[in-house]
């Protein structure tokens, strides 16, 4: 017989899963966590019910009421809900890169073409030589986090 976790939630803890699902707007596996936690909690006044029980009324497998039950008495109910949190991946431009993008995306577009397109920038950093290089889709995310609009940078 597997060992199964026992889940005590505190009143704060029963309230922020409550919370998660009347928000609505959370992640599904976030969603689905918070209500196999309240399932399972054994702090309500009822009988313990197995993973088996807690699976049927939540509508997964008994091996994910396992595994987040055995998350919650290892790790606490933050990340039993959440997950752990993922590390950053470094940036891939310095702040002064991307800030040679943007100003060269602020000047004018080649002969032919109205305005640059990601592809066009990418090709463009990478002939002068001043960046690495670069995908289309560093560039886009790139210029979007600016926030500016980049279709009028020379137009004073």
């Amino acid at each position: 017989m597997r060992k199964q976790y026992h889940v005590h939630l505190t009143s704060e803890q029963r309230a922020a899963a409550q919370a998660v699902l009347n928000r609505g707007t959370a992640a599904a596996l976030t969603t689905r966590h918070a209500r196999i936690l309240l399932e399972a909690d054994a702090a309500v006044r009822r009988r313990v019910r197995s993973d088996a029980q807690v699976a049927e009324q939540c509508g997964v497998s008994p091996r994910t009421v396992a595994r987040v039950r055995e998350r919650f008495a290892r790790d606490g109910f933050a990340v039993a809900v959440h997950g752990r949190p993922h590390p950053g991946s470094p940036p891939k431009l310095s702040s002064a890169q991307e800030a040679r993008l943007i100003a060269l995306a602020c000047t004018a577009p080649p002969a032919g073409r109205v305005r640059w397109s990601v592809r066009l920038l990418a090709a463009r950093a990478v002939e002068l030589e001043e960046l690495p290089p670069l995908s289309r889709e560093l560039v886009r995310t790139t210029l979007k986090k600016t926030g500016s609009n980049h279709g009028g940078c020379g137009d004073g």
